[in-house]
């Protein structure tokens, strides 16, 4: 830093409006931004760009020139690792890279940064910005389990007008949220506030949400045979890999919903298909997967009991500005010398 000031290059697809905001929030920030050697946005909070984007040779040359000349990064270069590697180790005043994904770390952990390399740059997330989106999508999973979407869906496919059955209520539920962080605390405040019976998990068994039940993961078995439903908000880590396996599966109540808003790896989806196909998970609701896309041959496509959305329930058309505000803080508190927001955990990657 130069008197004070903070140069930032801008390696996302930005708006002009909230680059102005940034500056706005913090002003000691020197913002660099060059909109034609970015991808054009296909929708909102679009920071891949569009793929068929690509760069001249001197654009290229243009673009690595800028990201080398940083001392703090918003967003990962054209949204790739290596790119963030090469730009690392050829700029070695960089200090800061903020991503504009919540699930950063992974982005991080496939650099393949060296120890030194991770220690001499802060990595922030974008976590957060997107707990109100995926809580309302987690609300709906569980709703949706409750009230027998796949039977509602297939009769009326088959314009079926069956007797009348007893829906369950979500304030009669029992509830298993996974994980403590922004998600999993906005979904476990909306499910109480409809009246469930919460119980968020978190790694230490530390956190507080009023009207719900705070336990570290450890005790998760214990809590199986009530669930009604178990919402999975955890990140993806070598700890959490295909944490719900048949074990935990073979544990639930028959006909638990089972809903994912957190990361694809904590499922284990051959395991959760043989608890579908066996009754033991009545429902899925599932916006991430272990591998994305989702392999056209899955069988989870065509399961009548798993709605799929695309990695899309985090879409909100305030996001953009959310992760704008975000990084304008985080400017602030690095420029202060305080502590950042969601810094990178460099040993588990969340």
């Amino acid at each position: 830093m130069s008197g004070g000031r903070l140069r930032v290059v801008v390696a996302a697809p930005l708006s002009d409006a909230d680059a102005a905001r940034i500056v706005e929030l913090e002003p000691r920030i020197d913002l660099v931004r060059e909109p034609s050697l970015l991808p054009p946005m296909r929708h909102a909070a679009d920071f891949s760009g569009d793929p068929a984007f690509r760069r001249t040779a001197i654009q290229q040359q243009e673009f690595d020139d800028l990201v080398d000349s940083a001392e703090a990064l918003y967003g990962i270069p054209d949204v790739d690792s290596a790119a963030l590697a090469r730009t690392l180790r050829a700029n070695p005043a960089l200090a800061w890279v903020q991503t504009m994904a919540a699930g950063g770390g992974a982005q991080i952990r496939a650099a393949g940064l060296s120890d030194a390399e991770l220690d001499r740059v802060a990595f922030t997330t974008s976590a957060g910005v997107h707990g109100g989106p995926l809580a309302e999508f987690a609300v709906f999973g569980v709703f949706a389990g409750a009230k027998d979407l796949p039977r509602l869906t297939s009769q009326k496919a088959a314009r079926a007008w069956s007797g009348r059955w007893a829906m369950r209520q979500v304030s009669d539920l029992t509830v298993l949220v996974l994980g403590l962080g922004g998600i999993g605390a906005e979904t476990a405040r909306q499910l109480v506030a409809l009246g469930a019976d919460v119980i968020a998990f978190h790694r230490s068994g530390d956190g507080v949400v009023d009207g719900a039940r705070v336990e570290p993961l450890s005790r998760l078995a214990e809590f199986l045979p009530a669930a009604d439903a178990v919402v999975v908000t955890l990140p993806g880590t070598a700890s959490t890999e295909g944490m719900l396996n048949d074990d935990v599966f073979r544990e639930l109540k028959p006909g638990a919903t089972i809903v994912n808003v957190g990361r694809g790896t904590v499922i284990d989806e051959a395991a959760l298909l043989r608890a579908l196909d066996e009754g033991q998970v009545g429902f899925a609701a599932l916006d991430v997967f272990a591998v994305e896309p989702l392999d056209a041959s899955s069988p989870l496509w065509t399961h009548p009991a798993v709605v799929i959305s695309p990695h899309t329930a985090a879409l909100d058309p305030r996001e953009e500005r959310r992760i704008a505000e975000l990084f304008a803080d985080n400017a602030t508190r690095f420029l202060d010398g305080r502590p950042l927001r969601n810094r990178v955990d460099t040993v588990e990657f969340y």
